[in-house]
């Protein structure tokens, strides 16, 4: 089925982008990532870091149990590409991903979400170099991984009894594993 949103081709920012079709409302959900739901330890399996110089996947890390792989029955939203200024956020809602308009998005103008690859104590300058960035933008912080260090949280009665409750969108990173790396 095809996006009455955005057509894919190729991008100047990275192989192939998401590419309005029309003018797009802030708010507006454009499209669900979707593909082979795998553990993080299969992702792991499938797609070793430290065997490749350029770094290229489909992953899409969801919670510590589910991983996306959208190789595998994805769609097109796999092709929406990283900015460190996006117009658009991954949302998160009962352990699926969604891609919404944060801005009023021209006719023209390509899609981009920032994947916010998990920063932790131990990312390296190595790390920040395979997970370059080349968004072109004012603002970009010249990697594709989070500005901020993503810290292990302990579980609490009350955070586990307030997750569950919780209806609300959750802002989405693009981590593909509890370790120190993230993929796309």
């Amino acid at each position: 089925m095809k996006n009455k949103y955005f057509a894919v081709r190729r991008s100047g920012v990275h192989g192939k982008g998401a590419f309005a079709l029309k003018d797009i409302r802030k708010g507006t959900r454009l499209v669900e990532y979707v593909g082979e739901n795998i553990t993080p330890a299969e992702s792991d399996r499938r797609y070793d870091d430290t065997k490749v110089k350029d770094h290229h996947t489909f992953l899409f890390s969801v919670d510590s149990r589910k991983v996306i792989d959208a190789t595998y029955g994805g769609n097109e939203s796999r092709f929406i590409n990283h900015s460190c200024d996006p117009n658009c956020d991954a949302v998160i809602e009962t352990r699926r991903v969604y891609i919404e308009a944060n801005r009023t998005i021209r006719k023209g103008e390509e899609l981009a979400y920032d994947y916010n690859y998990e920063r932790t104590p131990k990312t390296t300058k190595a790390d920040e170099k395979l997970y370059k960035c080349l968004c072109g933008s004012p603002n970009c912080r010249g990697t594709i991984v989070s500005a901020k260090v993503t810290l292990p949280r302990k579980k609490s009665k009350a955070r586990a009894k307030k997750k569950s409750a919780a209806k609300s969108k959750k802002r989405a990173s693009k981590n593909a594993s509890t370790k120190r790396r993230g993929r796309k």
